[in-house]
């Protein structure tokens, strides 16, 4: 198994802003998986909620699919907005459990929402709403989109092995959207960088199923079509990526931990959550989480809390809110965002 590197590999720090958040919206499936509804599969309760934080995850039915999860996020997101979905001249979908493997997902959620539109998947797994996230502002502040729809979306449940006691409790289905549109010269990414450092890839893996492997009945009764993950080397990379990166962004944009009125991380597991904070020394009632009752909802994760706080009243023009999205590949996407 491959070993990350001791450090993340920096990348460039850049600034996007004129874009500003119009709306947000998100879906989950209505079936709620606690944790004791596991203990059927062998699966302790008080030691998932110990090791994780996660005490209740969504799981889709059988009929729903990443693309249904997505265009119901989408939808709340425009009806928030009041916007025509005539008028949205551009659609992003982060994902990395497509309905299919050909096409993307984007066009199905782009014929469910009746757009007229350009719509193409990004796949960078949990750093994948960042990274959609910066693409759409960059369509947006160079005029090219004057409404850019942007989705993170996951079927997590599809792609886990019931059986892998590490994984299986940990993730869970979902779906998180953000409309964007020009804004004014202090809205938008006060800072970001997005940064990846492939010698982690095998970390966290879904061997079977590409071009390299493709699917073989043999494959399958090896379970090589359910995600793997080395779970305390990728821990450990995360507590150095995210307080190497958001200190590289607060930098960049002249502002002290201090400054920041909200920290939202990606909702992989509250002890990363946590010891983050703690590490970059941000109180506890700074940083927005609900990975207690969502899991980790892979691209949809840092949407679905972005809505949550807007509708909560607690993110208000002018909020000033850390990112960092981080994930396989090993992929990442930090930034400062101005409300």
């Amino acid at each position: 198994m491959a070993e990350a590197t001791s450090s993340p590999r920096r990348s460039t720090v850049r600034k996007l802003t004129g874009v500003k958040i119009l709306s947000t919206g998100s879906y989950v499936p209505d079936v709620i998986v606690r944790n004791e509804d596991l203990a059927s599969l062998g699966f302790d309760a008080d030691w998932i909620l110990q090791r994780t934080g996660i005490e209740q995850r969504r799981h889709a039915p059988p009929e729903m699919a990443t693309s249904d999860l997505a265009a119901e996020a989408g939808r709340r997101c425009l009806e928030s907005a009041g916007v025509d979905p005539a008028d949205v001249d551009l659609l992003i979908v982060g994902t990395f459990t497509p309905d299919v493997l050909c096409p993307a997902t984007a066009p199905f959620v782009q014929d469910r929402l009746k757009l007229a539109c350009p719509a193409f998947d990004v796949q960078a797994a949990c750093a994948g709403f960042v990274y959609s996230l910066v693409t759409g502002m960059q369509y947006v502040a160079s005029g090219n989109s004057r409404l850019a729809l942007v989705i993170g979306a996951d079927t997590n449940s599809r792609i886990v092995n019931p059986k892998d006691k590490k994984t299986y409790p940990l993730f869970g289905d979902g779906a998180g959207a953000v409309l964007l549109a020009p804004g004014g010269p202090r809205q938008g990414l006060l800072a970001y960088t997005l940064g990846t450092d492939g010698s982690g890839a095998e970390l966290l893996y879904r061997r079977m199923g590409g071009s390299r492997e493709p699917t073989t009945c043999k494959g399958l009764e090896k379970n090589l079509q359910f995600l793997s993950m080395e779970g305390r080397p990728v821990f450990k990379w995360a507590i150095r990526l995210i307080h190497d990166t958001i200190h590289d962004v607060l930098a960049a944009s002249n502002m002290t931990i201090d400054e920041v009125d909200f920290l939202v991380l990606h909702q992989a597991n509250m002890r990363i959550i946590d010891a983050a904070a703690g590490d970059l020394g941000i109180p506890r009632e700074k940083v927005l989480a609900n990975v207690e009752r969502y899991g980790n909802t892979s691209a949809a994760s840092i949407p679905l809390v972005l809505d949550e706080a807007l509708r909560d009243g607690r993110i208000k023009p002018g909020s000033r809110i850390a990112l960092c999205g981080f994930g396989a590949g090993l992929a990442w996407g930090t930034a400062v965002l101005q409300w």
